[in-house]
């Protein structure tokens, strides 16, 4: 019969092999938004090409990390706190793929906006997209140091990004009424908040998973 300490450690080696790609994936997906960001605010036509062109390899990222999760749970049946760190990796690596998706249909919607002829508005989306960030930020830093109190703060940030969001859609209504001519241009200035403000939803998203895995409480919907 196969010891007991050496079936726990080799689970624990495992598990920490996958924490490690997942750091890389998490990393990988601050910096793909980073970039947007930066696309949003100077409308960099090449690093948007960028970010489109390699979206791949956050989709190629999330499938090793799911796979990796999987083959650890039919191997080792882990239980307890072992259980629900995989089963929270398992959500949140599809949150985090999710991210990598807005982040660059924001960079198409900036080119497609060029392309529209919508220079003569702007909203500023500084304050929405570096709060957004901040959350992304500390919902993988809440994981990592496995802090519920720190993933419980995003929630009021959410109410934050929501607010900007509304205060985007009041302003492209503002211009769609004194100027029709560029509608799809203003359509697309007004679904980069979206885009945004959806980013902040999987933030919390992460958050939720991160209460569940220090307190083992599913929070959803309260």
């Amino acid at each position: 019969m196969p010891d007991k300490k050496i079936i726990n450690r080799t689970l624990h080696r495992e598990i920490d092999v996958l924490k490690k790609m997942f750091i890389e994936l998490g990393a990988l997906v601050e910096d793909r938004l980073r970039k947007a960001c930066i696309v949003l605010e100077n409308g960099d036509n090449e690093l948007a090409g960028e970010i489109i062109r390699t979206d791949n390899e956050i989709d190629h990222m999330e499938v090793q990390i799911e796979e990796e999760c999987l083959k650890v749970l039919a191997l080792h049946q882990p239980v307890a706190s072992d259980l629900r760190l995989i089963v929270a990796i398992i959500k949140i690596n599809n949150e985090l793929e999710r991210i990598g998706d807005m982040a660059v249909s924001i960079a198409r919607r900036v080119q497609i906006i060029q392309k529209k002829g919508g220079d003569s508005f702007a909203v500023d989306y500084t304050p929405m997209a570096v709060k957004v960030l901040g959350m992304i930020k500390m919902s993988l830093d809440a994981l990592l140091t496995e802090n519920a109190d720190f993933a419980r703060r995003i929630f009021i940030d959410d109410e934050e990004v929501d607010a900007l969001r509304d205060k985007a859609y009041r302003a492209v209504v503002e211009e769609l009424d004194a100027e029709t001519g560029h509608a799809a241009a203003l359509l697309n200035m007004y679904l980069l908040s979206r885009h945004l403000e959806r980013i902040g939803d999987r933030a919390c998203n992460i958050a939720e998973e991160v209460i569940y895995l220090v307190e083992g409480d599913i929070i959803r919907n309260e």
